[in-house]
């Protein structure tokens, strides 16, 4: 089982505070920017995976 205190954990929260900073700092409406900060804080590792996936600059990863 993947334990998350020590490195594991330190290495989420690192992971989250860039992608919420990515998402301050992206081009999207502020309603979105709300909405993509409250599901990577509480749902930490399955927030910032599907923002990885279905993020603001995932459109532009597509192109």
């Amino acid at each position: 089982m993947f334990e998350l205190s020590g490195f594991g954990g330190l290495l989420i929260l690192a992971l989250d505070l860039w992608a919420i900073i990515s998402v301050f700092n992206s081009t999207v409406s502020t309603g979105k920017k709300v909405i993509w900060t409250l599901l990577i804080l509480f749902l930490p590792i399955i927030g910032f995976i599907l923002w990885l996936i279905m993020g603001p600059r995932a459109a532009q990863r597509r192109i």
